[in-house]
């Protein structure tokens, strides 16, 4: 077991004054069979008048909170004390089209992973996508192999642009421009998982800020990351990030899980006042001394 200390912080500064601020926070993380949350709480400045957690439809901590003080700035910070599992070695995994056929409607499982096959707000059908992701699923391919393979190509065929695009960017405009951030990557993978029947999710975490010596910094530190995890039947969901082309593993922590990214935002709010705004966004995820 691995230990890390979690601190996600979002400000807003207002070019004037806000005199009511609306919030709703996905900035704790969520319990997994592979990650256990010790310690965890928001500091909010300026003061909350009211504030409540509660938990979405799909399990993951929703912080909302209110606050009538006149304030020019609004910062919110997650800190998290989380423990990880190394995650074991992928499994062997049968042919995917025998998955895809797979879906028992007497296993209350199989029926929650259902929804994931299905279109959802900001992924839609897209016959290019399920085209690109064919390519890493020939008959008979078991399941994982061919996930694999989808992760690794998108991380060597797309470029990690940063501002490069912004939360309504298209996936045709990726695909036509070959570069994007880790959610339309994310994205890019499940249109085509789904395309082609299967039951895949949008998965918002962090990646570890400094890995341990010897192992390559990944791309996405230093601000909320995004990846996919798969159903395997029988055997749960398996994680992969296109982004870095590979499974996740013990540095990647999981903040919380929807269709895509609409679900998970980890900031959404509305506000009486302000007028523009900037924001600024930090995540810093530290390895605990002396942990494997």
């Amino acid at each position: 077991m691995t230990r890390f200390h979690i601190e996600h912080l979002t400000r807003y500064r207002y070019a004037q004054s806000v005199d009511l601020n609306y919030g709703e926070a996905r900035m704790l993380p969520r319990d997994t069979p592979g990650q256990r949350v010790l310690e965890s709480h928001l500091e909010l400045h300026p003061s909350i008048d009211d504030s409540q957690e509660r938990r979405d439809a799909w399990g993951n901590r929703v912080v909302w909170f209110m606050s009538r003080q006149p304030h020019h700035v609004l910062s919110v910070t997650g800190h998290s004390l989380v423990e990880r599992e190394h995650s074991p070695a992928a499994t062997d995994s049968p042919p995917w089209e025998a998955i895809a056929k797979r879906q028992n409607p007497l296993s209350v499982e199989a029926s929650a992973a259902r929804e994931f096959c299905l279109e959802s707000p900001m992924i839609a059908r897209h016959a290019e996508a399920t085209e690109y992701a064919r390519a890493s699923f020939p008959a008979g391919r078991p399941l994982l192999e061919a996930v694999a393979d989808l992760a690794a190509r998108i991380h060597a065929e797309f470029q990690y642009r940063p501002n490069a695009t912004d939360i309504d960017t298209p996936l045709s405009e990726v695909l036509k421009e070959r570069h994007g951030v880790c959610q339309d990557f994310a994205h890019l993978a499940l249109a085509g998982l789904r395309g082609l029947g299967l039951a895949a999710r949008y998965v918002s975490g962090y990646l570890e800020t400094t890995p341990p010596p010897g192992q390559a910094r990944q791309v996405g530190a230093d601000a909320t990351h995004a990846w996919i995890a798969v159903w395997l039947p029988d055997l749960g969901w398996f994680d992969f990030d296109p982004t870095n082309g590979v499974a996740t593993g013990v540095g990647h922590l999981t903040l919380a899980w929807g269709r895509d990214y609409s679900d998970v935002p980890p900031f959404k709010g509305v506000l009486h006042g302000g007028d523009t705004h900037t924001l600024e966004v930090g995540v810093t995820v530290t390895r605990l001394e002396g942990e494997g």
